[in-house]
């Protein structure tokens, strides 16, 4: 036990820091669609050119720089436009960089699993904490050569940090690639280009407090109308007055319309991006905006009337209601998800499972208590070695997004989320909690037993179901210990409570009609005092 790793404590996680909305760009004319890729691709090309200048700035990069690239950007658009663009080329390079830094990890862990592997013998076998040596030495040859490839690369990587280089594409490289592989992509050229002309425009800009329904740039309307602020070379194509350019469209957001509204009736910032669907040829507005942060629901709270451990799995959730002394109530629960096909698909497969079990968690006023799952350090090659059905089976897991969406549509019904940590729930609890908990007509599984060990560690209590008896007397001499009760429990170590009916015959001393006269309960019929003691009968109850 001395070599576990230490469980970290559970908490409450705090709610969405943020909120995205998104409607369609219905009966956009001819002329509204060429107005919005001339003004994308345009706005396109400045946001690569300025990308540039800061990829080349790298760590050296001032205030001074930033200026200056604003007032080359305000020249060619407007202000507004320059501020929008910087402000996404800075979150585009610090999101590189954190890649970067993950990526140097991996090849880091990469490096050093192989690196302990080849230094034991030929067949050595490993353990449950260190990997023992490959398996023959075609093998052991070919992880020496991986070896030096993943060396080079965290070499390469590694000075690139350190200079403050950063790769990146505009439009997505796994897109840019996909341009040498048309004919496995089901692709033709004219289809590729028209995607990745897509990807690379920009019209996105942020809002601003104050000004006209929150943005001045992309403005809409209480009445639903679109309107955009042009860029300076073509102002020309303007349609309303000021330079800017009205939709024929309306949009009318379906889903938390009302706090839309309210934003922008008191002309509260909100930021909109427009994009467009080339697979279904449709336009699309999102509407975004940053929510004030709520003081979470303390955890002593949040055990008052017990919860629901939920454990994540390939292909479905598996939960189990608890009571405050981390007793499982009712019946297990499971909420099935296919994760095959497109990833629209899966999407809503992992909504649909969510929805149901926040309903089910909100008809009893539950707490949910869920894993924090992290996979990047699993998915590894030289990890799990050749075990390729476990290493697909743990990366198709959309674990993080999973946990987004939950915390999400859990803020919005008001139920809150308690994470614990996810070291030895799946194993203790199939070990402690599966055969009791298997009766004629239940039949739980590990994952069932596991939602119960998450519950009981969010509720603080220990996962086992006891402590052992002393180990001097196997007896209850010492007191009948139990983590169900506390020691200051009035009754915990009194006899069970008495069940009316003639099946138990669990009756006290004194209640019944013959209870007075004490001799007529021996056969006998001769006095207590020279009857031998006798045992009765135990309660069919046990």
């Amino acid at each position: 036990m001395g070599r576990l790793r230490q469980v970290g404590p559970p908490f409450v996680v705090p709610g969405p820091a943020g909120v995205a909305v998104r409607d369609r760009l219905k009966h956009l004319t001819t002329e509204d669609e060429a107005v919005l890729h001339l003004v994308g691709d345009h706005l396109g090309r400045l946001a690569s050119r300025d990308l540039k200048e800061r990829c080349a700035a790298g760590l050296g990069y001032h205030s001074e720089q930033w200026a200056g690239r604003k007032r080359a950007l305000t020249q060619v658009s407007s202000s507004r436009w320059a501020g929008s663009i910087t402000k996404a080329t800075h979150d585009q390079w610090a999101l590189a960089r954190r890649g970067q830094l993950a990526h140097i990890q991996s090849l880091e862990a990469g490096v050093r699993t192989i690196t302990h592997r080849l230094s034991l013998p030929v067949g050595e076998a490993g353990g449950k904490r260190a990997p023992g040596g490959y398996r023959s030495k075609r093998e052991w040859f070919a992880k020496s050569r991986r070896l030096y490839v993943l060396t080079g690369r965290l070499q390469a990587a590694r000075a690139d940090w350190e200079a403050g280089r950063v790769h990146v594409v505009r439009g997505g490289r796994r897109l840019f690639n996909t341009r040498h592989h048309l004919e496995s992509a089901q692709l033709t050229e004219e289809r590729w280009r028209t995607r990745w002309q897509a990807g690379r425009r920009f019209l996105q800009a942020d809002g601003e407090s104050g000004k006209l329904f929150g943005n001045e740039t992309i403005r809409v309307s209480l009445g639903g109308e679109v309107s955009i602020k042009l860029p300076a070379p073509l102002a020309h194509v303007a349609n309303a007055p000021n330079g800017r350019y009205v939709l024929a469209c309306r949009v009318a957001f379906a889903h938390r319309g009302e706090q839309w509204a309210d934003r922008v009736q008191a002309n509260r910032a909100v930021a909109y991006r427009i994009h467009e669907d080339t697979t279904r040829g449709r336009w699309y507005l999102t509407a975004s905006w940053t929510t004030p942060a709520v003081e979470s629901v303390p955890l002593s709270a949040a055990r008052t009337n017990g919860l629901v451990g939920v454990d994540t799995n390939a292909d479905h959730l598996a939960a189990w209601r608890l009571d405050t002394h981390g007793n499982p109530v009712g019946a297990p629960h499971r909420f099935d998800y296919d994760l095959s096909g497109t990833a629209a698909h899966r999407d809503a497969q992992i909504r649909h499972a969510l929805i149901r079990l926040l309903h089910w968690a909100r008809r009893h006023h539950l707490v949910i208590a869920i894993e924090s799952l992290d996979f990047t350090a699993e998915t590894t090659r030289e990890k799990h070695g050749r075990r390729k059905r476990f290493r697909k089976l743990i990366a198709g897991m959309p674990v993080a997004r999973l946990r987004a969406r939950l915390v999400s549509m859990a803020a919005e019904l008001g139920i809150t989320i308690v994470t614990v940590d996810p070291a030895y729930t799946s194993k203790w609890g199939a070990q402690h909690w599966r055969k009791p908990l298997t009766g004629k007509n239940r039949k739980p599984t590990r994952h069932d037993a596991a939602a119960v060990a998450i519950g009981r560690r969010a509720l603080g209590h220990p996962i086992r179901r006891r402590t052992a008896p002393p180990p001097a007397h196997r007896s209850d001499e010492q007191g009948h210990r139990t983590v169900q009760a506390g020691s200051g429990v009035p009754g915990r170590e009194g006899p069970r409570p008495r069940v009316p009916g003639p099946r138990t015959r669990s009756v006290r001393a004194g209640r019944e009609a013959k209870a007075g006269d004490q001799d007529t309960q021996h056969r006998s019929g001769r006095p207590a005092e020279h009857e031998p003691w006798q045992q009765g009968p135990l309660p069919l109850s046990l």
